[in-house]
């Protein structure tokens, strides 16, 4: 049907020279424009049709066509909290309210987006809307975890659902001891922003919640380790509270030229937005502060229960970690990019990755209601998209998604341990092809 809209397109362009009369040179040009790009257009949507990731079927309830969209609140009381972006704006999230069984159950689920480790990332980063409410979209829709629909998310549809928008690049954790360096430039307010929404979520109805579920995806999953038992303190003692963290697990690794490079990362971004203060004070006792930027050194000392999703072979680390660009090369361009274009000596350098991680996770995975979901996929979050969220065609281990995965976990229905073979083990992976992005 596109190919006879185009070919038709073309013809029409014709038409309108000969009933233009223009001038033979003229027409044959433009002859030849319209035929090259209706040959263009053909080529790229054979290409497109091509491509070895997935598109979600809209005809399929589970993949969020029905969805509901969502419209931001700004924070009523960031000016008396003295809560603000990066650039000074109000902080936002997104609340839907729930309804029958779920109207007295509350999960919050807070957005990822890296960090900025210096004053001129934080000043890029401040004009965009991982730093500014201002440049933020209205409406999100709410897909997976955060989905209405029962297909899609059979455990969770009808609670109370908050999204957090991430705009002061610190995993809301930082504080504004550094802010008189910059004069009026950055406002490095995360923690104080957390503090004020957790706030106003308790007034507007979170305070009476008998069961809750604090999550979050990558910078948001590391804001939900390293807040998941103050959350938990705001909540009545009889309520059930418990945090999830996906694709979070960010682990201190060198990378393939033996350099630090994540480290020294964190320990700037650490550094700039003060967050010592925010960490967990039996780590600080241990640990430089910026150690205790790693889940690994501090999750040992979270008391409430978590649930890991995380991909063995999660494409930020590999990319930012692992293979960052100071260590790129012509050989690793490609396989940082898509596991399927790793040769067989690559993967063995992304086993040994997995590897480290799961030994890192070992201690963890041994405590009391813990639950553990590592899958062999070139992924990076997986909880707030349908189609790995729970849909036919999501990830399984031990034939469980993830959706089934955490609800076992937190509804106690059954032991919630699952970790994947080495890849290319899993068939049901999603592997995320980043060469289309680049």
């Amino acid at each position: 049907m596109v190919n006879r809209f185009l070919c038709s397109v073309a013809g029409d362009v014709l038409s309108w020279c000969r009933s233009r009369q223009a001038s033979k040179h003229h027409r044959t040009v433009i002859a030849a424009a319209a035929t090259t790009f209706a040959l263009f257009c053909i080529l790229f949507l054979d290409w497109v049709s091509r491509r070895p990731f997935r598109i979600p079927d809209y005809s399929d309830p589970s993949s969020g066509q029905d969805t509901e969209w969502v419209h931001f609140t700004p924070l009523g009381n960031a000016r008396k909290k003295s809560a603000a972006c990066l650039d000074g704006s109000a902080p936002v999230y997104h609340l839907q309210r729930g309804f029958g069984s779920g109207s007295d159950r509350w999960l919050l689920h807070v957005e990822g987006g890296g960090w900025c480790g210096d004053a001129s990332s934080c000043s890029d980063r401040k004009i965009t809307k991982l730093g500014s409410s201002k440049y933020m979209e209205h409406e999100v829709q709410f897909l997976g975890i955060l989905s209405h629909d029962p297909n899609q998310n059979p455990d969770f549809f009808n609670w109370n659902k908050v999204k957090i928008r991430y705009c002061d690049g610190s995993s809301f954790s930082s504080n504004p001891d550094n802010e008189l360096e910059y004069g009026s430039e950055l406002a490095f307010r995360g923690k104080l922003i957390w503090d004020a929404i957790m706030e106003e979520l308790l007034l507007i109805g979170m305070s009476n919640a008998t069961q809750a579920l604090l999550t979050g995806c990558s910078a948001g999953g590391l804001a939900t380790l390293i807040h998941c038992d103050s959350f938990r303190n705001l909540l009545p003692q009889t309520a059930t509270v418990k945090c999830l963290a996906d694709a979070s697990f960010f682990i201190n690794e060198k990378d393939i030229a033996g350099n630090g490079s994540i480290e020294s990362f964190y320990r700037d971004v650490v550094h700039i937005h003060g967050i010592a203060k925010s960490l967990n004070r039996e780590c600080i006792a241990r640990n430089e502060p910026h150690k205790c930027f790693f889940p690994e050194e501090f999750i040992r000392n979270i008391q409430t229960p978590v649930f890991i999703v995380q991909p063995a072979y999660d494409f930020w680390q590999i990319e930012n970690i692992l293979v960052p660009p100071s260590c790129e090369d012509s050989s690793w361009r490609s396989c940082r990019l898509y596991i399927l274009n790793c040769n067989a000596n690559q993967l063995q350098v992304l086993h040994g990755y997995r590897n480290s991680l799961l030994r890192r996770l070992n201690e963890f995975q041994q405590k009391p209601e813990t639950g553990v979901f590592v899958n062999s996929c070139f992924a990076h979050c997986q909880t707030w998209g349908g189609e790995t969220w729970h849909s036919s065609t999501s990830p399984r281990i031990n034939n469980k998604t993830i959706s089934e995965s955490v609800g076992d976990w937190y509804f106690n229905r059954a032991p919630a341990i699952h970790i994947d073979e080495p890849y290319p083990s899993n068939p049901t992976c999603v592997h995320m092809d980043r060469t289309w992005w680049r």
